[in-house]
């Protein structure tokens, strides 16, 4: 059963995963300082508020605020995964480009055959003209 479970757990998957969440907790800690730290206050700013916190806002014990500010959280947290991504994309979408530019050239056979290919191709256009004429 511990070799069964040494084998599980050391698997590529298992540990891709274990880094995949880590750096997630992480970047969620950015995310987080981003939102409050950032473009919270630069909203209070725009509204002409010295601060915007929707979390004190309740009804007796239901804490109303509370959602609200987590919705507000969410759509700025995800708001701003949705400008990173698109920006890793385009710079992607230039490497990509830079690599099919950089082809490589074809070897000799494949020159000379492409050539025997285009001589047919005339040979075969001025055989029908000449049938047709």
């Amino acid at each position: 059963m511990w070799n069964e479970f040494k084998q599980f757990a050391m698997k590529g998957n298992v540990i891709d995963l274990a880094v995949g969440v880590i750096i997630g907790a992480a970047f969620g800690k950015i995310v987080s300082s981003l939102v409050d730290n950032i473009i919270m206050p630069i909203l209070a700013f725009i509204i002409g508020k010295g601060h915007i916190d929707f979390s004190k806002l309740a009804f007796g014990n239901i804490k109303y605020g509370l959602f609200i500010q987590n919705i507000v959280d969410f759509f700025i947290i995800a708001f701003s995964i949705f400008i990173v991504i698109k920006f890793l994309n385009r710079f992607k979408k230039k490497e990509e480009k830079e690599e099919a530019v950089v082809e490589e050239e074809p070897d000799r056979t494949e020159v000379l055959l492409a050539e025997i290919r285009d001589l047919l191709k005339e040979d075969k256009e001025i055989l029908r003209k000449n049938e047709t004429s």
